[in-house]
């Protein structure tokens, strides 16, 4: 398959969140123009976006609510489920293990680690923090999928070395800082100041 954009990514993500949300409506059929208003772009662009991975709809009747959510779905790779480690007991790593919306998508967080001996022991939504010492003897044992890194940004490369010598090939990173990895693995980094920062530009250029 050709390399596909992260930022058309993003967007099969937007389109599949409002095809759930009109399938919860009872709405059958879904047009171009639609889904391009509610995700902030054009039918043009949602065409295209779609044509990647083949033929989707018939001119005038547009697309197949539920046809292009499994689609979606199925293209996304949220037919099945992947366990998730977290590495952080901080405040933001507290609000993601909290946050309903990973398990509902088949994100399952399974395992929480931190170096702090008064977390260390501790219960977040059902899951006791692990020491991050017995990280690679865990991940030996129940391999994940995915890792979440909310760490200081001085120990943050420390810890994404032990996750990709265990194994992982998929990492969530909050920690601000930039990350070196094996070609093999896949980092992606939510960088908050940056997110403010397109805000603060949008509301400077109105």
């Amino acid at each position: 398959m050709r390399k596909i954009s992260q930022s058309t990514v993003r967007r099969l993500s937007l389109y599949l969140r409002f095809l759930e949300q009109s399938d919860a409506q009872g709405l059958t059929t879904i047009s171009s123009d639609e889904l391009a208003r509610r995700g902030g772009t054009t039918s043009a662009q949602v065409r295209k976006d779609l044509s990647f991975f083949g033929s989707f709809g018939k001119r005038g009747l547009g697309y197949s609510v539920p046809a292009l959510t499994a689609r979606l779905r199925d293209i996304l790779g949220l037919k099945r489920s992947y366990r998730v480690v977290l590495v952080g007991a901080g405040k933001i790593g507290g609000a993601l293990v909290q946050y309903q919306g990973f398990r509902q998508r088949g994100f399952h967080v399974t395992a929480i680690y931190d170096r702090d001996a008064q977390k260390i022991g501790t219960r977040w939504n059902g899951l006791v923090v692990r020491d991050v010492k017995h990280l690679e003897a865990d991940l030996k044992k129940e391999p994940t999928d995915i890792a979440i890194v909310v760490t200081p940004a001085d120990s943050a490369q420390d810890v994404v070395d032990r996750l990709v010598r265990a194994g992982v090939k998929a990492i969530l990173n909050f920690a601000p800082v930039q990350l070196a990895v094996p070609p093999d693995v896949v980092v992606k980094t939510v960088n908050m100041a940056l997110e403010l920062e397109t805000l603060s530009y949008a509301l400077a250029n109105r």
